[in-house]
Formats: structure tokens, sequence, C-alpha cells
């Protein structure tokens, strides 16, 4: 599965275009199938940094790379996916 395609890429905001703001819109969401971690990106550096919603051990902001995204499994082995029904949602509602 193709994590990033052309179409979620260019609804990203750039990194730190939405820093400030008071609730941000989570644009795609990444999981992994056979564990509990989660990322939401916000924003995109357009190669590889992504800003956005960590969900994992701690429930957080932060980086996160489409790099470590595609070579890293889970416990079982498998491949991090792309939720394809996700719709953007503000990071205060995936939060509760």
């Amino acid at each position: 599965m193709k994590l990033l395609t052309k179409e979620i890429r260019e609804k990203l905001p750039a990194l730190y275009k939405t820093d400030g703001k008071p609730d941000q819109m989570a644009i795609v969401k990444f999981f992994t199938p056979d564990s509990s971690w989660t990322w939401y990106a916000v924003e995109f550096d357009g190669a590889d940094q992504f800003f956005g919603l960590v969900k994992g051990h701690e429930t957080e902001l932060g980086y996160f790379s489409l790099a470590e995204l595609e070579k890293s499994t889970g416990p079982l082995g498998l491949h991090i996916e792309r939720d394809l029904h996700f719709k953007p949602t503000l990071i205060s509602k995936l939060r509760a």
C-alpha cells in the first residue's frame, strides 16, 4: 500500500503552516494493524517529515518520518497502513 498519494500530499499544509492555531486538522491516519500505534498527519515538509498526533505508549504531538513509517513493521511483522476510510478530523477530537 502506498502510504502517501499525490492527492494527500496536496492536501497537507507545509510544516509550521498551522503553527499557533488553537486546533489543527489531521488530514491522514497511519496505523499498525498488529499493535495500537497510530499516527495522524497534520503537516508535511513535502519530502519526509510530518508533524501530527502520535498515539503509542503516550499520546503527543510531534514529528515523524515517512521513510520510517514505510520501513517499520509491528510485532507480527505487518507493515504500517494508511486508513482508507479516515476523514479529516480535528486533533482535539482525536485526543478525546
